[in-house]
């Protein structure tokens, strides 16, 4: 997603996060990638994520419902090295690879739109060889449920966002799937707040252009530059993150 004038300062804000640490090729801090690593991204959507992982030379398992979304990673992907890239169409229940395919397994913002989070846990550990690390994410709760206030009905139906999950659920959902938690922590004050103004500015996602939008990005950016405007980011980032983060292992 490049939500117009406000994707830039959001990918500075998710550094500062921990995302994308291009000087020790790190997915997110913890999660460090390279030439030897199997990735499996699963409902990888756009695949930034993966994108990031092929340009440090790992090959990319991207899986998704959609077969649009899969041919537009595997042409991204193909700009790197197409031979670092497999496509796969899944649901995910089960996903269709072997067992210990992977040494490392994404699945961002997938889990609140399943039937079944345990079930598709359950596949994310099959697959992962031992010793895997994860990635996991879902939206903040608090984030989620302003979005519902403001969002229009479908944003919370089938296809879209089924459950909300708190902190202590997502943790209980991935330890009864049998990995280990390392870190559990958040990220995206920012787009929690942008989201909430976007449904109201009612534009385009593809190009969502307002003043509103433009004024919060100004301001956020401005916080940030603050003495204390780091500090002031990971305090709200806490109390309100767009979304949950834990980072994981399979034993």
């Amino acid at each position: 997603m490049r939500p117009g004038s406000g994707y830039g300062l959001g990918l500075k804000d998710a550094v500062l996060s921990g995302w994308f640490q291009n000087d020790t090729d790190e997915l997110f801090r913890g999660i460090h990638v390279g030439t030897d690593d199997v990735v499996v991204d699963v409902g990888c959507g756009d695949s930034g994520n993966g994108f990031y992982c092929a340009q440090r030379g790992a090959h990319v398992i991207a899986i998704d419902i959609d077969p649009k979304v899969l041919a537009v990673v595997k042409s991204r992907i193909a700009q790197i090295d197409q031979a670092l890239c497999t496509t796969l169409i899944s649901d995910a229940n089960p996903l269709p690879l072997a067992n210990e395919t992977a040494t490392r397994v994404i699945c961002t913002e997938v889990l609140e739109h399943v039937e079944d989070p345990d079930q598709l846990l359950a596949e994310l550990f099959r697959v992962g060889k031992p010793g895997a690390r994860y990635l996991l994410s879902v939206p903040g709760s608090l984030n989620e449920n302003m979005q519902k206030c403001v969002a229009p009905p479908e944003y919370f139906e089938r296809p879209n966002h089924i459950r909300i999950i708190d902190r202590q659920q997502f943790a209980d959902m991935v330890t009864r799937s049998g990995l280990v938690i390392e870190e559990q922590t958040q990220h995206g004050f920012f787009w929690s707040v942008w989201w909430a103004l976007y449904w109201a500015c009612e534009v385009d996602l593809s190009n969502p252009s307002h003043p509103i939008l433009d004024h919060w990005t100004e301001a956020w950016e401005g916080v940030l530059k603050l003495p204390r405007g780091h500090e002031l980011k990971r305090q709200l980032d806490s109390f309100m993150p767009k979304s949950q983060i834990i980072i994981a292992c399979k034993p």
